[in-house]
């Protein structure tokens, strides 16, 4: 099943794909199940109920135009790995453990719904807003200490994910914290696919495109940690809950083509490591993320409103 969340008038709705062009709205087929993504994985084998439900539906509401609502209404914790994939660890000549995932948090509302604007910094604040294709995890099984083997079985599906990252910010500290979390800065979706149907993540790829230039193509057997390994790292210190979503990490860029002037000018870039092939987002961009097999996650790129934001304050002397 691929599971949308959609606004219907001001009220959160669910809808179930039935084409590449049409869904079935969850309620109009049985209104006792939840309105929310959440709310359908916080229940016992909720998922199976919604199959069962949908079996046979022929939905003819028209995808086109729909109000999107965040995929997830209020994910517990939407986690993110660092450099996950080997042409990216490759292209910056950085390092990473290769025992121990890197891992950081974003919040809810660094995140837009599919179709939406992200907004990019003014220019007087940061120029780096890069575009990050990663692949998103919604876990439909909490547990603790869950073994590697048995991972799988807590995925409920699979979305792509747009993780926008403000480089200039991202480097002010080991934390990335900010430079991770710019309000509307980042996308996922435009739906989950359930794990039954994607079948093994390895066996897809992702694709970003900016503009319609593919700026990011990588198979999904490139990460460092799959999936699995990921889960169970995290389940280590924390109980994952229903709705939880982890964002697998970008790839490298791919090499410019001769004539590609944005992909080859090193000079645009303003991030700390120039990479050719790498091209900033700019208000009037559109960028999509493709899974293969899943579906394409797209957005407009806009600018912020001016900022106060005049760099670093000063240090000040402690009080005596």
């Amino acid at each position: 099943m691929r599971i949308i969340s959609y606004d219907d008038r001001g009220v959160p709705s669910l809808g179930v794909l039935t084409s590449d062009d049409t869904f079935a709205c969850v309620h109009d087929t049985d209104p006792a199940l939840p309105l929310t993504l959440d709310g359908l994985l916080g229940l016992p084998e909720g998922l199976d109920r919604l199959r069962r439900t949908m079996a046979g539906v022929t939905g003819n509401q028209p995808l086109a135009g729909v109000a999107y609502a965040p995929l997830l209404a209020h994910p517990h914790a939407f986690w993110a790995l660092a450099l996950n994939f080997k042409t990216h660890l490759a292209e910056t000549g950085l390092t990473t453990s290769q025992v121990h995932p890197q891992i950081f948090l974003r919040v809810p509302a660094s995140f837009v719904v599919p179709n939406a604007p992200l907004v990019a910094p003014p220019p007087d604040v940061a120029r780096a807003f890069d575009y990050e294709g990663e692949l998103g995890v919604i876990i439909g099984r909490g547990g603790r200490h869950i073994p590697i083997d048995r991972a799988l079985e807590h995925v409920a599906g699979y979305c792509a994910v747009n993780e926008g990252s403000v480089r200039e910010f991202q480097r002010h500290n080991r934390q990335f914290g900010l430079g991770k979390n710019f309000e509307h800065s980042g996308s996922y979706g435009p739906w989950m696919m359930t794990a039954d149907e994607f079948g093994d993540p390895a066996k897809h790829g992702l694709i970003t495109r900016l503009n319609g230039v593919e700026r990011q193509k990588a198979p999904l057997d490139d990460m460092l940690f799959s999936v699995a390994q990921v889960i169970n790292y995290l389940s280590t210190g924390y109980t994952l809950q229903p709705g939880d979503a982890i964002a697998m990490g970008t790839s490298g860029a791919l090499p410019p083509a001769p004539d590609d002037v944005a992909g080859n000018d090193l000079s645009a870039q303003v991030r700390g490591i120039p990479i050719p092939g790498s091209v900033h987002m700019r208000p009037g961009d559109v960028v999509e993320v493709e899974i293969t097999g899943l579906g394409t996650l797209r957005n407009p790129i806009v600018a912020d409103l001016p900022s106060t934001y005049r760099g670093a304050p000063a240090a000040t002397k402690a009080p005596a």
